[in-house]
């Protein structure tokens, strides 16, 4: 599914450069779930984002589903990331004028997926998610658990082949935890590619290989196990 090929990402401050990524070379399959671990610093968070198409690097090659990421114009990159991908954000991101059910129409929106077929992906999804009561609420009115179900629901109503996840449970209580992380093996299990960021182990245990990053450099790949059936 995804091939990076010498990646490189540097900020340039009076002929200095400052490099996040330095020389990554990274390749995910589909079905994979993959996390990205290492300390805070290290480029983490800047490879997800590049992965998402939310940001660019400087040099190295992109494919994502055989698209040539690193060669295609802004525009169609958005239309990639909006039709593929599924972002899942530490600090939620919802938009806090929008109900919890406008949040997770937004994406169907993009996508100009009629009202009829909305309305039945947004019942399925509450209802799989268990937050059918909250659907009017406004972010503000919910707790963080719930906040990021919803972060969620959003992120996979319009089925994206890849989820990224940064810092999925990182402002969570231990329960709240672990029942995102219980959430996204179920959404692995049924097909979707994740790849997420996370500081902690027990986080990474989840998934199948851990690709551990210092300094902007892959300095270890870390295989866990086989993919779980069922």
């Amino acid at each position: 599914m995804i091939q990076i090929s010498h990646l490189f990402k540097y900020y340039t401050n009076k002929f200095i450069k400052t490099y996040v990524l330095q020389d990554v070379n990274l390749s995910v399959a589909e079905g994979e779930f993959v996390t990205i671990m290492g300390p805070s610093g290290a480029g983490k968070s800047t490879l997800l984002y590049i992965l998402g198409m939310l940001d660019e690097a400087n040099s190295g090659e992109y494919f994502f589903r055989n698209n040539s990421v690193h060669s295609l114009n802004e525009r169609q990159r958005t239309h990639l990331h909006k039709h593929e991908i599924g972002f899942v954000f530490q600090n939620y991101h919802l938009i806090d004028e929008l109900t919890v059910y406008e949040n997770i129409e937004a994406p169907l929106l993009y996508q100009k997926i009629k009202s009829s077929d909305r309305k039945g992906k947004i019942a399925e999804v509450l209802d799989q998610f268990n937050i059918v009561a909250k659907k009017d609420l406004f972010p503000y009115q919910l707790s963080g658990g719930q906040q990021q179900l919803v972060g969620i629901a959003r992120a996979i109503i319009a089925q994206p082949r890849l989820l990224l996840a940064d810092e999925p449970t990182g402002n969570l209580n231990s329960a709240q935890g672990e029942e995102i992380m219980e959430l996204l093996s179920q959404l692995n299990r049924q097909g979707t590619t994740i790849i997420q960021v996370t500081h902690s182990e027990k986080n990474a245990a989840y998934g199948q290989r851990i690709i551990h990053l210092l300094d902007g450099k892959v300095v270890k790949t870390e295989e866990l196990k086989k993919k779980k059936t069922g």
